[in-house]
């Protein structure tokens, strides 16, 4: 168990998994789930809202296997529904009977497989720059997927490979980011990462996920908030529309001038509208 100034770190073994998450606050539990990027971990992505969110719930930020502190495995080509059933199974390790799920890229397709799987453990979901949907217009993959898959492809992980995979999931290109490339790097490259990449590139052959955006959305129930950045570079906004029209209960809202990180970029605003929307 590990404590910081935003709540304290702590192991649970699910399905033989050993899983690091980060709790702080209390309340009703919520879930962050974060991206696939090189070097992404639970911390690393919600690092902007876990202090604010964690005044009104209990804040429940995850490691999916492969990433963070969790343990290192193969990660199945059907990741959405392997990562979905894996947080119904942390809830369930918890004694959570139902918890919101907040999902950034892999984390909303994540949430959404786990509301199809097993409805009763989902409250609401916030989908933030989803995956799982299907882009209307956007020729994919995108260039911020072919990074992402091909990070670890030669030459290999570098500095340089670093600033411009974050440089695209950005739209203000003037902010410094030397720190989080230096930390992402340094996750990225440790030795058990760098042998068995959770999302890359394996034998020539890319990833390939679960298609959610053909599963039953108009079944779900679940209130859901679907944020975009307009500008999104990676996942791109019209990958929204399909999630939009599909789940019955979604709104969808976008932030102008922002990239993949909406709850980086704009975090204060995407705080207050995800406070707004779990609390209605």
């Amino acid at each position: 168990m590990t404590d910081s100034p935003i709540g304290t770190g702590r192991f649970v073994t699910v399905d033989g998994i050993r899983t690091f998450y980060h709790e702080a606050g209390e309340g009703f539990p919520i879930v962050l789930i974060h991206g696939a990027g090189p070097g992404a971990s639970g911390l690393s992505n919600w690092s902007r809202n876990i202090q604010v969110l964690a005044r009104h719930f209990r804040v429940l930020t995850i490691d999916l296997p492969g990433f963070g502190q969790s343990d290192k495995q193969h990660i199945p080509d059907k990741f959405f529904e392997f990562y979905g059933l894996h947080v119904g199974k942390f809830l369930d390790a918890l004694g959570i009977e139902k918890a919101h799920m907040v999902g950034n890229s892999l984390g909303g397709g994540t949430s959404m497989m786990l509301a199809l799987r097993r409805p009763e453990k989902v409250g609401k979901m916030v989908l933030m720059g989803s995956g799982g949907g299907y882009p209307v217009t956007t020729i994919m993959p995108t260039t911020g997927l072919k990074m992402l898959a091909g990070f670890y492809l030669p030459p290999g992980p570098s500095p340089e490979r670093m600033t411009a995979f974050i440089r695209e999931m950005i739209y203000d290109q003037t902010i410094d980011i030397e720190a989080l490339v230096a930390d992402r790097l340094r996750a990225a490259t440790r030795p058990e990462v760098v042998a068995c990449p959770p999302i890359a590139v394996r034998n020539g052959r890319p990833p390939q996920p679960d298609e959610v955006w053909r599963e039953r959305l108009d079944l779900l129930p679940h209130q859901t908030l679907i944020v975009w950045g307009r500008d999104d570079r990676v996942m791109p906004l019209d990958s929204a529309f399909i999630l939009l029209k599909q789940i019955p209960e979604a709104r969808l809202h976008v932030f102008p001038k922002c990239g993949h990180w909406a709850q980086w970029e704009k975090a204060d605003e995407f705080n207050a509208l995800v406070t707004e929307f779990l609390h209605g």
